[in-house]
């Protein structure tokens, strides 16, 4: 039996745009990724050949190590089961355009998957798309030229470090998940903002470099118990914005050693 996995892609760059008050056409819904469940055994007692020249729109598994450059019409490639490490060894996942409905990587209600660089996703409505995951490590990955770099929509502990993302519509947008770790990753030149979290809760944003978007972070009134610590956000709009203006003490948000120029409200950057 097959399994639809939708985004809230749309509902999120909507609210994003009602919020922020900014002008923009959001594209059409992410693609449907189908993944057919596995009928073999456990884990532990099922071998897996790893896979080392997977191709676009291939359901993968296992431990995954891409050598050469893929050029996609149409998905990248899906995961589908837990467990599974993609390695990019240096390599390109390249998309139709963001414009399409897309996706690099789709992760649906698979957990412990690791995504490696060195290696770049770019061209696609999302660059990768976290959806329904539990514990999912990005680290090393290059995400330009996507409506949105990173999408995690009802995930748990979904983390990525040490990436650099640059020139997509949206940057990183978490909606309606907890716990995730943004950590120690370059956003330059993320035009709606570069980090964005919707109804997210419990995570962490920590020693990042956030530049050139009308919003460096944002968050919305229904963000809560999030911390948000010792970054360099500069030049952008606004640096650090809580819900336009919102006290952090309302929606439980703590900001602390911020390096800024620009917050709503004030306050929120070290020395303004």
């Amino acid at each position: 039996m097959k399994r639809t996995i939708m985004s809230y892609m749309v509902a999120t760059i909507l609210s994003l745009t009602a919020v922020i008050g900014l002008a923009i056409q959001p594209t059409a819904e992410i693609a449907h990724a189908q993944t057919t469940p596995s009928t073999s055994g456990s884990a532990s007692t099922t071998t897996i050949t790893p896979i080392t020249n997977p191709a676009c729109g291939e359901v993968v598994q296992g431990n995954v190590n891409l050598t050469s450059n893929l050029v996609c019409t149409g998905d990248g490639l899906i995961i589908g089961a837990d467990n599974t490490v993609i390695n990019l060894n240096g390599y390109t996942i390249s998309g139709p355009g963001q414009q399409s409905s897309k996706v690099g990587i789709v992760v649906p209600d698979n957990d412990n998957v690791i995504i490696n660089g060195d290696g770049t996703i770019k061209g696609f409505q999302a660059g990768v798309l976290v959806t329904g995951a539990n514990s999912v490590q990005i680290k090393l990955v290059g995400l330009t030229g996507n409506e949105i770099g990173l999408f995690s929509t009802g995930a748990k502990g979904v983390s990525i470090s040490q990436s650099t993302i640059w020139n997509n519509n949206l940057g990183v947008a978490m909606h309606s998940s907890g716990g995730a770790t943004v950590m120690s990753n370059m956003l330059s030149g993320n035009t709606l903002a570069g980090l964005t979290l919707v109804n997210t809760d419990k995570s962490i944003i920590s020693a990042n470099n956030v530049e050139g978007g009308q919003n460096g972070l944002f968050l919305d009134a229904q963000s809560h118990d999030n911390t948000i610590n010792m970054n360099n956000i500069l030049h952008n709009v606004i640096d650090l914005n809580n819900a336009n203006g919102l006290a952090p003490n309302i929606n439980v948000n703590s900001f602390a050693d911020n390096n800024c120029m620009v917050s709503n409200p004030s306050g929120l950057c070290i020395g303004r």
